[in-house]
């Protein structure tokens, strides 16, 4: 952790709704005139699309049924630690994109499913903002969590978070039901020892809960909209957040214990607003006075 270079992580599985916390903090960003390096946690995939494909087809024949882009073996967990290490004490490092579709890999003329050379971050940053599958993971080798000033979790209930996944991967990347299913099918096992076992190290974790019935996820048509939810969200240490303030602000919610808060679902980007807000204010104030402007 570090005061003269702070470092947000939000993490959360594929379809987990992450790009929304994402969208809340560019908003505070550009309001608050904060300068912030963006890390995607894609861009720490070992392979490239075409590479893992062959990788994972090896792996199949070989009787290995679970290789997948959560695990250990598929991801650059010593690169993400090493940047978010030399970044907190230098307020530099390298960061690259994974170009996921034509649209995105059309500026760098590169093909979709490739990644972008490594570059050095821009210079001047106030603070390191990363989103992705590992921002929190804790290993036998490498301890990414240890770094970060702020780890945000987004964790859907399970069946949302499939719905979530189904509908983004068969209608923004043209995947079939079965397809999905086999992807979900096959990350199971590093889902369960990579992703989960990071919202024990965060500090604020989201969980969305639908309101309605979700229990075949497979042939949902549609995700549950923000209305139909609650929002669960959990403080790891309650200590100076003013809950009464929040439920004075958010109307129809409630605590359901001692150090969490339940919103309405339609309420949840207020919700990041009035609690991340503070976070980043005592994050570039910490900054101005370590680097002697405050």
């Amino acid at each position: 952790m570090s005061e003269r270079h702070p470092i947000i992580a939000i993490t959360g599985s594929s379809g987990a709704g992450t790009s929304t916390v994402t969208r809340t903090f560019s908003n505070i960003f550009r309001r608050e005139g904060v300068k912030a390096g963006i890390i995607e946690g894609d861009s720490f995939h070992r392979y490239d699309r075409l590479e893992m494909k062959k990788r994972q087809a090896d792996a199949e024949k070989a009787g290995n049924k679970n290789f997948s882009h959560f695990g250990a073996d598929n991801n650059l967990f010593g690169e993400i630690e090493n940047l978010f290490k030399t970044y907190g004490e230098t307020g530099q490092g390298k960061s690259r994109k994974y170009l996921h579709n034509a649209e995105e890999a059309a500026p760098y003329k590169q093909d979709p499913g490739t990644f972008t050379p490594w570059e050095d971050l821009p210079q001047d940053t106030d603070m390191l903002f990363y989103e992705g599958l590992h921002g929190a993971v804790v290993t036998p080798e490498h301890n990414i969590a240890q770094y970060p000033d702020l780890r945000v979790g987004v964790v859907p209930v399970i069946n949302l978070e499939w719905i979530q996944k189904l509908w983004r991967d068969k209608n923004q990347r043209g995947y079939s039901t079965e397809a999905v299913t086999d992807t979900i099918l096959r990350r199971m096992p590093d889902y369960v020892n990579y992703i989960v076992p990071q919202f024990a190290h965060t500090h604020v974790n989201f969980q969305r809960v639908p309101m309605v019935d979700t229990s075949n996820p497979f042939i949902a048509r549609d995700i549950p909209a923000a209305d139909e939810s609650m929002v669960v969200i959990r403080f790891a240490n309650p200590k100076g957040i003013d809950f009464q303030y929040l439920l004075n602000m958010i109307h129809d919610s409630f605590m359901s214990r001692a150090n969490t808060i339940v919103v309405p679902g339609g309420k949840m980007e207020i919700a990041m607003q009035l609690i991340f807000t503070p976070f980043v204010w005592r994050m570039m104030e910490r900054r101005k006075r370590a680097l002697g402007q405050g």
